[in-house]
């Protein structure tokens, strides 16, 4: 197959983990077919070069806006339709549903292919008090709305991004397609990072605000348990106003920020923790959780992504106190935390792993019935 994926931005090259999600995706699917890569933002450079066999094709528009964003869509179009000359496009392939979506039905719709758009961030979110969400933006709903409207499927990455989605202009053509993890770099065995703390809590994630590190430290901060520690690994613009609550919270000794770490480095981090956290008021699937469950740990928190699907419901919950009491009891119950660490892994590896979901995708690509994920 030939197959067209667009996207905000893509890896500069083999060593660079922009979206370690989706340079995976690329790097199985090109082993075998041809893929070209549309890049919209990031490299921030006008270039065509190759990552994994795969040919990237770069439009360096980094935050273009304006009549500019306009620009930057007719460029890329107009490089698709041109590379499709060369070679007709099997399927089209959008990760999000704003700019990338929208250029990928026009020019599915102009080259007679079918096109697949992925919800894979906030595009069906508005939460204002945060800032966060493209429903916030009159322009980006307009290109949401049109990309969901004529994709031929719209995927998601978890059950609860689907229940989400069946309210959109995307209902009745939805398939469950999450990115998948490597589990040759995500697994339990391997070196392991060497955390201060005799029990070790741990948290990946940027420092955001989507991210909700606050009730992180809220719940953390109850947790009155000797020698207990939490890591945070990740940055961002939340960096100082987090370490001024932590010393406000007085847990300044048992908090380590160990800013940005990177991604080949992370499954060391996961295999030293007993337990991992996720605070986030949104997600749409969560790598992180799916990474950390391939290292054979489990994550509890606020109730996002797949992480229901990776623990039972009764784990996840947005009161500091309550996540707080189930961290206190994990601790203490080894054999119930263990439970939730082999039921993690189990279905990280039998139903998340990278080859799974490429077969799964590929079916996807080529029109076929997709193989169901359980």
């Amino acid at each position: 197959m030939k197959i067209g994926i667009v996207i905000p931005g893509f890896s500069a090259s083999e060593s660079d983990w922009c979206i370690p999600a989706a340079l995976n995706h690329v790097r199985l699917v090109a082993a075998h077919h041809e893929v070209h890569v549309f890049a919209l933002r990031y490299p921030h450079v006008r270039h065509v070069y190759k990552v994994y066999g795969a040919t990237v094709h770069a439009f360096g528009g980094a935050t273009t806006g304006g009549i500019g964003r306009g620009v930057l869509i007719g460029r890329v179009l107009r490089a698709m339709l041109a590379e499709a000359q060369r070679g007709q496009f099997d399927v089209l392939h959008a990760m999000w549903a704003d700019e990338p979506g929208f250029i990928a039905v026009v020019a599915a719709k102009f080259l007679r292919v079918r096109a697949v758009v992925s919800l894979m961030g906030g595009e069906l979110v508005h939460l204002p008090e945060i800032g966060y969400g493209h429903q916030q933006s009159y322009s980006a709903r307009w290109l949401i709305t049109r990309a969901l409207k004529h994709a031929d499927v719209v995927t998601v990455g978890s059950q609860t991004l689907m229940a989400r989605a069946e309210h959109s202009p995307g209902a009745g053509k939805l398939a469950y397609a999450p990115l998948g993890v490597d589990t040759t770099l995500f697994m339990p065995q391997g070196e392991a990072e060497p955390l201060a703390g005799a029990v070790c809590l741990l948290h990946v994630a940027s420092l955001v605000p989507i991210k909700h590190q606050a009730l992180l430290l809220e719940a953390f901060a109850s947790v009155e348990v000797p020698d207990v520690h939490l890591h945070i690994v990740g940055d961002g613009v939340l960096y100082g106003q987090l370490q001024e609550m932590a010393s406000r919270m007085r847990i300044t000794e048992r908090v380590h920020f160990h800013r940005h770490v990177r991604h080949e480095q992370l499954a060391a981090f996961y295999r030293a923790a007993h337990l991992c956290l996720l605070t986030s008021h949104y997600e749409s699937q969560s790598m992180v959780a799916l990474e950390a469950a391939a290292c054979g740990k489990a994550t509890i928190g606020t109730d996002v992504g797949l992480l229901r699907e990776l623990v039972d419901d009764e784990w996840l919950t947005d009161d500091a106190d309550r996540l707080a009491a189930f961290i206190k009891r994990l601790i203490r119950d080894e054999t119930l935390r263990g439970n939730l660490q082999d039921r993690a892994h189990l279905e990280a590896v039998q139903v998340f792993s990278l080859e799974r979901g490429v077969e799964r995708w590929l079916a996807l690509y080529r029109n076929q019935s997709v193989p169901k994920w359980n």
